[in-house]
Formats: C-alpha cells, structure tokens, sequence
C-alpha cells in the first residue's frame, strides 16, 4: 500500500512522454513564450523612428528648395 504498482509508474511515465517529449506542447509552448520576450526587448532596445521621421523630412525639403531656386 506504501509504494507505487508498476501501474502507477506506466502511467507518470506516459505522462512525463507527453508532457516533456521531441513534439510535446510545452516544448512548443516554452520556445514561442522565449520568443515573444526576445522580440519585446528588441522593441525596447530600438530607438523611436518617430522622432527621426519629421527631421529627415524638413531636412530634405529643404534640400529640395534650395536646388529648385
């Protein structure tokens, strides 16, 4: 009664096959969760292109009016 039956064993076996196997979920599961943080530091690191947008478009409408007269 202590102790687990073979039976018991087949079945956390089975278990544990399905759970942690080559082409189980959480291995799925845990490699797009890995890439969902690796994409949103990169979001972080990256500066905002907003702010550079306007400049670099006066810059060259300027340039712009100047070849033109």
């Amino acid at each position: 009664m202590g102790s687990f039956s073979i039976w018991h064993w087949l079945i956390v076996l089975a278990i544990a096959a399905l759970v942690f196997g080559g082409r189980g979920k959480l291995s799925g599961i845990m490699g797009d969760a890995a890439k969902g943080i690796r994409a949103f530091r990169d979001g972080l690191k990256e500066e905002p292109k907003s702010e550079d947008t306007p400049a670099k478009t006066i810059t060259a409408d300027r340039e712009k009016d100047e070849a033109r007269g």
